[in-house]
């Protein structure tokens, strides 16, 4: 018998000595010439202030590199239809494998987009409705809600050879399964005629009252008044049947005004594509006023809500339409498809029970398929990404996080953690941005970043083991034991804000007094009802500020001086010191460079390699006209006011001759919320999740609620450093002591024990909670431990 010979040698295969992700000289953002070494198949934390740096090296450098190499693999026919990408700016990128990202972008706003389509879910079960369906209506696409029935026939030519055609009838038939009220929408839209215009008065006189549409302004009442559809002198209310009609529903068509050619519309469909196509989060204040005055959506009256056409609802297995399938919670609609025995579609079960079992498995069980997508939270969404990851059998694969615990109950991360570790214990490097102590206590490395936020930080404080960092002399090091004492006295309120009845969503009929005049915060596990509860229950006349998830839409030219009005009166004390226009000001209109437009760079289409982006050589990145920086205003001009950071441009707008109170108090409020480091002109693309919910809570600031606004805020924390927090709690306790009511839905247990009353959702998430399972103070939740929130915050308080 031959024996084997074992030819492994004691030496280390070359191979095996590629167990770093080497990085040298990062300068993406304020990276300060960062120089690390990141163990592979090991799970490695992140950790810093916001805005040190951590999303520039981890997304910026390490993930955007990998994703460029992977796209240079492909032909340049292919790369020309995939997004161009720049090499980050790094020395060098040693020992990368392939990146998958797993973000906090929230899933687009698309009404069409489901839970269910983001996940493959819905395709999956539309098969399986087109096999086993009773009665059989046609093929998948019959179950689709983002598919219209199509049906055409005619003469069509066919070529037979030179000189040789044949006309032939075709017919073309495509069963869809979209509700043509809704069209696949599950609401319309319903317009205020009473909010577009005063039928009183005629287009002459100024009828209109849409934002915006002045009299001269010849794209809008000019296009209607000298149309010739209409009489611009006559009433409204005195216009012909016909006249209404090319008025309000006219389709586009070419009319000559003053000699240029325009698209006439008709009024209805003007708005909808001005105004309601439009992410509401994006507009100006006033704009969005109008829009919630002026439009409302209700439910379809004809698919009441499902988005599916009658024959689709029609169509059933053991009873169970695909509407109802979508509408049931995952948990139990993965206990229906467990209970299908049918042999013929059994690798479809078996796939799409995967699916629904990773749903439950990442506690997101209490979602349906058919929950919109752009509703679900940050941390909802970025679990909703990670569904189709758990089941991968590929290793040796970098996965990449950004605080994967957002959204999540102390009870849930846990949860959270242990899927971390099976990821790298499959053989996977894991990297994850976070703040969470519970997570940074299972991390196998830790790299700190900082030591301060923006220009002050960028560099690398520490690396090593979570034992070494909580003996650092880091600001993360510091602040790792950090326990929030629960308050000795409380606030007493001012009033109550009365729910009554509240049903949306889970809520169980639930009736609650809100105490005013203090800190409530509202807690329970993920899908308890607490958004439903603070965002979908609280009367309209409340006179409530609502700051909550939706991220700020904002291009390269969006900053926080424009973003929080504080470029106005900037612009207008300029304009006053030196008798000129305020628009000369602004790199967006009068006073921007013409070479580069305003934007301070000029950029260069290279086709299917990454664009390159260079400094205007006329105005040399500073988006003005030369002429335009020949005006100052306490000695400097307006880039390099732009070019200050928030606390430099408080103090220089604070006193002497540059003293401008309105400018001064937007500042005032950027450094409450911990935004002094920022620059003014800094490109809102560049800020970090946390820093751009900061901003928008600075931007609130100023909204008049009612006479004593009630500030509901849903989880502030979110993206925070431990540091920071305490900052946080400050700037709630100023709004407090001033006169206002702040209610918080938040899970971080520093927020909670700072309240001065708790509402707590529960017990479980779903069809489980929607109750109220606790009110009142933070002492009394921790001496009852009658609730999960009640016993993560006695072990956080250590009593």
């Amino acid at each position: 018998m031959a024996t084997r010979t074992d030819r492994r040698s004691s030496a280390p295969h070359e191979a095996d000595s590629h167990d770093m992700i080497r990085v040298h000289g990062a300068r993406v953002n304020n990276l300060k010439d960062v120089t690390i070494e990141i163990p592979k198949r090991r799970l490695t934390v992140f950790t810093g202030v916001s805005g040190s740096g951590k999303s520039s090296l981890v997304f910026g450098t390490i993930a955007a590199e990998s994703q460029r190499l992977i796209n240079e693999t492909y032909s340049a026919f292919l790369q020309g239809f995939m997004p161009t990408l720049a090499r980050p700016e790094v020395d060098v990128l040693d020992g990368l494998t392939t990146v998958i990202t797993v973000d906090q972008q929230r899933m687009g706003s698309d009404p069409r987009s489901t839970v269910g389509t983001a996940t493959d879910a819905n395709a999956m079960l539309r098969i399986l409705f087109s096999r086993l369906g009773k009665p059989h209506i046609g093929p998948p696409s019959a179950y689709s809600f983002n598919t219209a029935s199509v049906r055409a026939s005619g003469g069509i030519t066919v070529d037979r050879g030179a000189d040789r055609t044949k006309t032939v009838k075709a017919t073309f038939n495509r069963v869809g399964g979209m509700c043509t009220r809704c069209e696949g929408r599950g609401a319309v839209s319903d317009i205020d005629l009473t909010q577009l215009y005063d039928d009183s008065k005629s287009i002459a006189e100024g009828a209109f009252t849409i934002p915006g549409w002045k009299s001269d302004n010849v794209w809008t009442v000019g296009l209607y008044a000298q149309s010739g559809f209409l009489d611009p002198n006559k009433p409204i209310r005195r216009f012909t049947k016909k006249e209404m009609q090319d008025f309000l529903y006219r389709e586009p068509v070419k009319v000559k005004v003053n000699g240029v050619n325009l698209t006439y519309e008709g009024l209805i469909p003007k708005i909808q594509k001005s105004f309601l196509s439009k992410d509401k989060e994006a507009m100006q204040p006033h704009i969005r006023a109008f829009v919630e005055r002026a439009v409302t959506f209700t439910t379809c009256p004809e698919c009441d809500g499902t988005r599916l056409s009658e024959g689709a609802r029609s169509s059933k297995i053991k009873r169970v339409s695909i509407a109802d399938a979508c509408a049931m919670e995952i948990r139990d609609l993965a206990t229906w498809v467990r209970g299908l025995k049918e042999p013929s579609v059994a690798p479809l079960l078996t796939a799409l029970q995967g699916t629904l079992d990773s749903f439950v498995e990442l506690g997101l069980g209490y979602l349906s398929l058919d929950r919109a997508a752009g509703t679900l939270s940050g941390g909802e969404a970025q679990r909703v990404k990670m569904i189709r990851h758990l089941g991968s059998s590929l290793t040796d694969v970098t996965y990449v996080f950004d605080e994967p615990t957002i959204g999540l109950h102390p009870h849930d991360i846990q949860r959270m953690n242990e899927l971390l570790l099976r990821l790298r214990n499959k053989g996977n490097t894991v990297l994850v941005v976070e703040h969470k102590p519970e997570v940074i206590a299972i991390a196998d490395h830790v790299v700190d970043l900082g030591p301060g936020a923006g220009t002050g930080g960028g560099a690398v404080c520490f690396e090593g083991t979570v034992a070494g960092l909580r003996k650092s002399d880091t600001v993360t090091g510091r602040h790792l034991d950090d326990r929030a004492a629960v308050k000795d006295t409380v606030r007493e309120p001012t009033g109550t804000l009365e729910i009554r009845g509240a049903s949306a969503h889970n809520l169980r009929d639930v009736d609650v007094d809100v105490p005013l005049g203090v800190l409530v915060a509202v807690t329970g596990v993920a899908g308890s009802g607490k958004s439903s509860l603070v965002h979908g229950s609280i009367p309209a006349d409340a006179g409530v500020v609502s700051i909550d998830q939706t991220p700020i839409r904002g291009s390269r030219r969006s900053n926080p001086a424009t973003y929080t009005g504080l470029l106005d009166p900037i612009r207008k004390a300029y304009a006053k010191a030196n008798g000129v226009k305020p628009a000369l000001f602004s790199a967006n209109s009068e006073g921007a460079c013409p070479t580069c437009n305003g934007a301070g760079v000029v950029y260069t289409d290279l086709g299917m390699m990454a664009g390159v982006a260079t400094p205007c050589e006329d105005c040399e990145g500073k988006r003005f006209q030369a002429s335009v920086l020949d005006y100052h205003l306490g000695g400097r001009d307006i880039s390099e006011v732009l070019a200050m950071s928030v606390t430099e441009a408080e103090e220089f707008f604070g006193s002497g001759d540059a003293h401008t109170p309105a400018a001064h108090k937007i500042l005032g409020r950027l450094s409450d919320v911990g935004l002094g480091y920022l620059t003014l002109g800094q490109p809102l693309t560049t800020l970090s999740g946390g820093e751009r919910q900061r901003l928008k809570l600075a931007a609130h600031m100023a909204e008049k609620g009612g006479d004593q606004p009630v500030y509901v805020l849903d989880e502030p924390t979110a993206g925070l450093h431990l540091a920071d927090v305490e900052q946080l709690l400050g700037l709630l306790d100023r709004l407090v002591d001033s006169g206002k009511s702040v209610i918080v839905v938040e899970h971080h247990q520093a927020v909670m024990a700072h309240a001065d009353w708790i509402i707590d959702l529960g017990p479980g998430a779903g069809h489980d909670g929607g109750e109220i399972v606790f009110e009142g103070t933070p002492a009394d939740l921790v001496a009852a431990r009658a609730t999960l929130t009640g016993e993560h915050l006695a072990a956080y308080v250590g009593a």
